[in-house]
């Protein structure tokens, strides 16, 4: 039952009414007329203030194109553009920083972000080392949008492109460094690297795109070779403890052993600069001791012999002389500080 049929008939005869008495009068045309220019009348303003007016969200700006070409950039507002499709605008978000994630795709970000990780995933992040080793390496690109024009006309799929270039430069850099590095302390010097390049290209490409970072949030080893890939790393950092251990050795005989030969050899030149200034010094004296001979032969030689016993005798202790039968020595030399000692002397002799 159509919803007309649920009208009072008295409605219906009324209406009908109406509609005869406009057709029995000569204005009806006229009138129709005027009510229908009216109603496009409003129905254009309406068409021109819906497509007219336009607003552009605080994060971006809009690119506006009058019959497919670029007029104007548009800030962040309400604005007023030629209708019906003359001039279109494009909204670009270049206040946001966008991001590409490889290896992993997040679900719902907040305090506790939730990743998901498939394993077709995988095949984004599985890399080969330059030492032959697969890791599995994910990371993050993060960009901002400079030039809303040329990111909008430059490239087809933006994304894309910045997804393939980030993808191949990743590759091609950790393909060119150690496993071990990787995993360990050069994990910021390939972030840099890799940054530095997705940027140069990209400026090559004119896509108006500037890299903000590039961050490597996981890089592990692939799970099926976890083990033995632990295992390996536990021998590598054991033989690198030896060989530390070994070197630190090294270090500490070697320049002992270096400082114990110099303090040797030192050692040796002294006692041989002592023994040849020494026997210099006593030829020397000798020499003069035989000048002063050649000129006065009886009084040197009684001096030498005096030299010799005043240096001998002393040696030899106390001296007493005593006379044969007498029981007292004679004081004739206290050649000692403490005094005489009496010993008793032996018959016909000196003591």
């Amino acid at each position: 039952m159509h919803q007309g049929s649920n009208q009072p008939p008295e409605f219906v005869e009324h209406l009908q009414a109406m509609v005869d008495k406009v057709n029995q009068n000569n204005n009806g045309p006229r009138i129709v007329a005027i009510a229908l220019f009216f109603a496009l009348a409003v129905l254009l303003a309406v068409s021109m203030g819906l497509s007219g007016v336009y607003t552009v969200e605080p994060d971006g700006q809009s690119v506006v194109k009058r019959l497919g070409k670029v007029v104007r950039i548009s800030e962040p507002g309400l604005h007023f553009k030629i209708p019906f499709g003359i001039e279109r605008q494009y909204f670009i978000p270049t206040e946001r920083v966008l991001k590409e994630e490889f290896g992993f795709r997040t679900v719902a970000p907040g305090a506790r972000t939730v990743y998901e990780k498939r394993p077709e995933r995988r095949e984004e992040s599985l890399m080969l080392t330059g030492d032959l080793k697969v890791i599995d390496v994910e990371w993050v690109v993060q960009y901002r949008i400079e030039n809303p024009d040329r990111y909008l006309h430059q490239v087809r799929d933006n994304a894309k492109a910045i997804r393939d270039i980030s993808e191949a430069v990743m590759r091609r850099i950790v393909g060119n460094s150690l496993g071990s590095d990787v995993l360990t302390e050069k994990r910021v010097k390939v972030a840099q690297l890799a940054r530095d390049e997705i940027q140069e290209i990209l400026a090559s490409f004119e896509m108006g795109v500037r890299i903000q970072t590039v961050e490597l949030q996981d890089v592990t080893p692939p799970e099926p070779v976890k083990p033995a890939f632990n295992e390996v790393n536990e021998a590598e950092q054991e033989r690198e403890k030896l060989i530390n251990e070994a070197e630190k050795k090294r270090n500490q005989v070697i320049p002992r052993a270096q400082g114990k030969a110099e303090q040797v050899l030192e050692e040796a030149e002294g006692y041989r600069a002592s023994r040849v200034n020494g026997a210099l010094g006593e030829a020397g004296r000798f020499s003069a001791i035989y000048k002063e001979y050649q000129n006065a032969k009886e009084i040197t030689r009684r001096r030498l012999y005096l030299e010799m016993i005043d240096e001998v005798l002393p040696a030899l202790g106390q001296i007493y002389i005593t006379e044969e039968g007498q029981s007292q020595p004679l004081p004739l030399l206290t050649l000692g500080a403490e005094g005489p000692l009496l010993r008793p002397a032996k018959k016909g002799g000196q003591q």
